[in-house]
């Protein structure tokens, strides 16, 4: 599968004004993840691209200071992404173009999910226990067959091609890291976390276990393991969005101290329709 099909990455390069756009194109929707220079001439070109697309959302990771100015034009803060920019945070500026877009039909479910995992003990900081004849490993690109196939079996529907090996093996010659759990040489859970190198943030994502094997808290470990990596690469700002119907995900991210930074309205395409999706953040320089 070309992956040009699924999203293309791309820039506005005006006189007044500089970003970097991704167009996603499987979730209908664009992105931008740095700009520089005019805000109104941004908001204008983004709005152009948007309509172009035929997209019906468009997200903006908003210096702080810029808030009231994308406010100005029809754009609504869902999410903050504490110190993204180098320790400096970032805030999801969101614009839709169709009600149907704009409208969540689970928020209230959601919302109570979220009030039964405020509810959780606070889960210990790691020392997590790997199962008897379980292994867990750093993935190379030996792995991306048996990171794909898990991918396919796990998600009949994901944002990501993540069922391609030539994609897995693009990610990780882009710097994105994995780790994987295997049972008798098959991979049975993996978690990846996409490196940031610029401002020096990462997202913990891809996180997908066989449902034969859930019931040992892989993806705990798998976390863990993640974040020791990113601390010794000097990367402290970790997040991760998370299907805000899956009480498992957001408990897990909870339970490993990360704080709740809000929700994206019918973010992304997953299982079988648009999903709203919770981000979660954690400082991994705090004590």
């Amino acid at each position: 599968m070309q992956t040009e099909t699924f999203y293309k990455q791309t820039e506005i390069n005006k006189e007044d004004v500089t970003a970097e756009i991704f167009l996603d194109y499987f979730n209908e929707r664009l992105r931008v993840d740095d700009y520089r220079g005019n805000i109104s001439s941004l908001a204008a070109e983004v709005n152009e691209l948007a309509v172009q697309h035929d997209f019906s959302k468009v997200i903006i990771k908003a210096k702080s200071e810029h808030v009231g100015t994308f406010l100005a034009f029809g754009f609504l803060p869902e999410a903050v992404f504490s110190q993204y920019f180098n320790g400096s945070d970032a805030v999801a500026m969101c614009r839709y173009y169709t009600n149907e877009r704009k409208r969540s039909d689970f928020w209230i479910e959601e919302d109570k999910i979220m009030d039964r995992i405020f509810e959780l003990p606070e889960g210990k900081s790691g020392g997590y226990s790997l199962p008897e004849n379980y292994l867990i490993r750093l993935a190379d690109q030996n792995d991306t067959e048996g990171l794909s196939t898990l991918y396919g079996k796990v998600f009949q529907v994901y944002p990501t091609p993540m069922n391609d090996p030539s994609y897995i093996k693009n990610t990780m010659e882009k710097g994105t890291i994995y780790y994987v759990i295997e049972q008798n040489e098959e991979i049975v859970s993996a978690a990846s976390a996409d490196i940031n190198q610029q401002y020096h943030n990462a997202e913990l994502t891809d996180c997908a276990t066989l449902a034969e094997h859930r019931k040992f808290g892989l993806m705990k470990i798998l976390i863990e393991k993640l974040e020791l990596e990113l601390k010794n690469r000097k990367i402290y700002c970790a997040y991760s969005i998370a299907r805000s119907l899956s009480f498992g995900m957001n408990a897990v991210f909870f339970q490993r101290g990360y704080k709740y930074h809000g929700r994206f309205t019918k973010n992304c395409l997953i299982f079988d329709k648009y999903e709203d999706m919770n981000l979660w953040m954690r400082d991994l320089s705090a004590k």
